[in-house]
């Protein structure tokens, strides 16, 4: 009896070790071949803007991968959609402001900061070491609020977010580059606090007195006009991004993504119908996928996708006391 129990329990254990692996190897088929287009869709995008983009080119080619990512080009058209706005918290006293915002097919936060000179870059302590999550960077540069910011290139497939990708400028400085005098999609606050979005290189950066930026893209909103074609071609996952108001009002905006029972996540049309929902006269994206996160008084606003918490980053956005 104990030896035919002992065959069963092998039988079942191997039974239930086969279906996992065949399911394993299902997954992709059905995530990048299956029929459900908005789940195709997010797939693709998740992993074509990932550090690891090779992955889907394993499953599909180059033509195809273009055609999913632009599945919703003809939507866009649509400028200014609806979006549901509800404060969630106001205090005047700290200059800020946070909403909760609704569109189709997501739900994310807004932070409005009123004076654009408490908004600075903070930087992992260990660059080049180790990354840190946004509540240690906000608490290290003893800010009040952060957001994630620019994204970090990965020389030693570690993946902790040691190396700010392009140029990072902090307090007038450059504490990191990676380009020499290349010129890159930059992202900077100038001594007056306004938000300069464009292409810079070193000396650029200096000539414009910036003070605090990053490298990221593309440009969301140039001079109060749309600078989105189409959905973008960046598919549907979580994003960050920043932008200005004509008064100095800096906006953040932390869309949340990956969750079908929550948000699905946006496309770079829809960031930029948030922006222009809040009157941005200049917006940019930031790093997104499972980067994306806003933090205030300690606590994460948002809801993250990652189901280990937060990312080790390079940069963020913070607000100063």
């Amino acid at each position: 009896m104990m030896k035919k129990g002992r065959i069963r329990w092998k039988m079942i254990i191997t039974f239930l070790i086969f279906n996992i692996i065949f399911a394993s190897c299902l997954v992709p088929f059905v995530l990048f071949w299956g029929p459900f287009e908005a789940l195709k869709v997010m797939a693709v995008g998740a992993v074509e803007t990932s550090r690891h983009p090779q992955v889907v080119r394993f499953f599909l080619s180059d033509e195809k991968i273009s055609e999913i990512m632009h599945t919703y080009d003809n939507q866009g058209a649509q400028v200014g959609l609806n979006i549901d706005r509800q404060t969630n918290t106001e205090n005047t006293t700290s200059g800020i402001i946070i909403e909760d915002i609704k569109g189709q097919n997501f739900k994310g936060k807004v932070m409005l900061i009123t004076d654009p000179k408490r908004v600075k870059v903070a930087v992992t302590q260990e660059i080049g070491v180790a990354g840190e999550r946004l509540t240690d960077m906000v608490k290290n540069a003893e800010a009040i609020a952060g957001i994630n910011a620019g994204g970090f290139y990965d020389p030693n497939g570690e993946g902790n977010g040691a190396f700010p990708d392009g140029i990072t400028v902090k307090d007038g400085e450059i504490v990191h580059n990676n380009v020499g005098d290349k010129t890159v999609d930059f992202i900077g606050l100038n001594a007056e606090g306004k938000l300069i979005i464009g292409p810079m290189n070193i000396n650029d950066i200096k000539e414009k007195n910036i003070k605090e930026g990053v490298s990221f893209y593309p440009p969301l909103v140039k001079n109060g006009k749309p600078a989105v074609s189409g959905d973008g071609g960046w598919g549907i996952a979580p994003r960050t991004g920043i932008g200005q108001r004509e008064d100095g009002t800096i906006i953040f905006v932390v869309i949340d993504g990956r969750q079908p029972t929550w948000s699905i996540g946006a496309t770079l049309r829809d960031m930029m119908n948030v922006f222009i929902e809040y009157d941005a006269v200049e917006a940019v994206n930031l790093d997104g996928g499972s980067s994306s996160e806003m933090v205030y008084s300690g606590k994460v606003m948002n809801k993250l996708w990652n189901i280990f918490g937060e990312r080790y980053i390079p940069t963020g956005f913070v607000v100063m006391p």
